[in-house]
């Protein structure tokens, strides 16, 4: 009945209320004794209930469906109540999650090569961190063309350790990504890597790379998505939730959405029903405050001695992120009398042409929040490679 009446105030602007409730069989008076009842402490709170949901679903990218938002409530806010309320309310609301679309095919096999033997045979869990590593190939679509993403995840967290994006799928792709998740995480010997069998990851390049850090390789079978499901699963996540919702005109401009998605969205704040509905990030946190050794190459100094530059002398030809100001290259930061220790063989621009040493005294940042305070002071948060 509640809904009969709600359908005749909206209409009573185009028929009159007689006419409505003669048509649709219901007391004239019951629907003036309805207008005239205030609302009841439920529909007072669902109303509150409703405005949070909304908070957080345009909080989190628009992305989350039930499940999220359910637990949001809960562990963010500490609100408890039913999922089938939740769901309820996100319907009346027209609030929904996303659903995924089908992926493609990005695997090109090499026939006659002899690949690594499955080490892990589907079963895709780790008891610490660093032990288990699983890797995968994406594309993703651009007026300018086709551009690859290879990432690598943990396992033990679900969070993406590396990853890289060029316009080619060579084994430089992969082998970057491998490289960006072993300088953040400095993983000890016996760390099982996982692909599937691909020519990227059975390349010769990649293989040494992987046996110089005490990487042992395992593959799954061919022709199946469940040997390799949990890199798989991200790459569904990332198209249903970001490629897909828009279309993109230029290659930086995903790279650069592609960036604050993984970096700032997944990895620290999207919850995840594996972590029981904590982020990768937090659950870490929770379960070992101190995972890796420290990375050399980020730097923490006072604000006041740090300046900026760009990196002119060798400025990449295919940046890994769009430069937001005058040039296009990577953001280089610089502090006198500190020397970091770094790579003497990866410049860290990640572009597939470039071969040149890591400049001397500098550390290519890869992401960066800048904002403008009082009497034009900078407060700056680097993400270092």
């Amino acid at each position: 009945m509640k809904k009969v009446f709600q359908f005749i105030d909206v209409e009573r602007a185009n028929y009159p209320v007689t006419v409505l409730a003669r048509t649709l069989r219901v007391n004239r008076t019951a629907y003036y004794a309805w207008t005239r009842r205030p609302p009841s402490d439920r529909e007072i709170a669902d109303r509150e209930l409703t405005r949070r949901i909304r908070e957080i679903h345009a909080a989190n990218r628009g992305v989350y469906g039930t499940p999220r938002i359910h637990a949001e409530l809960r562990i963010a806010h500490g609100i408890r109540v039913p999922t089938k309320r939740v769901a309820r309310l996100m319907r009346e609301a027209r609030i929904s999650g996303l659903m995924p679309k089908r992926r493609g095919k990005t695997t090109i096999r090499v026939p006659g090569v002899r690949v690594a033997d499955d080490l892990l045979l589907r079963e895709f869990r780790a008891d610490e961190p660093n032990r288990v590593w699983s890797a995968d190939i994406t594309y993703l679509k651009t007026w300018e063309g086709w551009v690859y993403l290879a990432a690598v995840q943990d396992l033990y967290s679900r969070r993406i350790v590396g990853w890289s994006m060029a316009d080619h799928m060579r084994a430089e792709l992969v082998v970057d990504a491998l490289k960006m998740a072993v300088h953040r995480r400095r993983p000890d010997q016996g760390l099982i890597h996982h692909s599937d069998q691909g020519s990227q990851y059975v390349a010769l390049a990649f293989g040494q790379f992987a046996r110089a850090n005490g990487i042992s390789q395992s593959m799954g079978q061919v022709g199946s998505a469940y040997d390799n499901s949990v890199a798989e699963t991200f790459f569904a996540t990332l198209k249903k939730e970001l490629v897909y919702r828009r279309s993109w005109q230029t290659r930086n401009e995903i790279r650069t959405e592609v960036f604050e998605y993984i970096e700032g969205f997944y990895n620290r704040r999207r919850r995840h029903s594996y972590l029981g509905w904590l982020a990768p990030a937090e659950f870490e946190d929770r379960a070992c405050p101190v995972l890796t050794k420290p990375t050399p190459t980020t730097i923490t100094p006072p604000l006041e001695k740090v300046s900026l530059k760009t990196d002119l002398d060798h400025p990449s030809t295919d940046p890994l992120f769009g430069f937001p100001l005058t040039h296009p290259g990577n953001l280089v930061i610089s502090q006198a009398g500190r020397t970091p220790e770094v790579p003497p063989d990866y410049c860290g621009c990640h572009s597939s042409r470039c071969r040149q040493p890591f400049p001397s005294r500098q550390a290519i940042v890869r992401g960066f929040a800048l904002a403008a305070g009082p009497g034009n002071v900078f407060r700056l948060r680097f993400i270092t490679g």
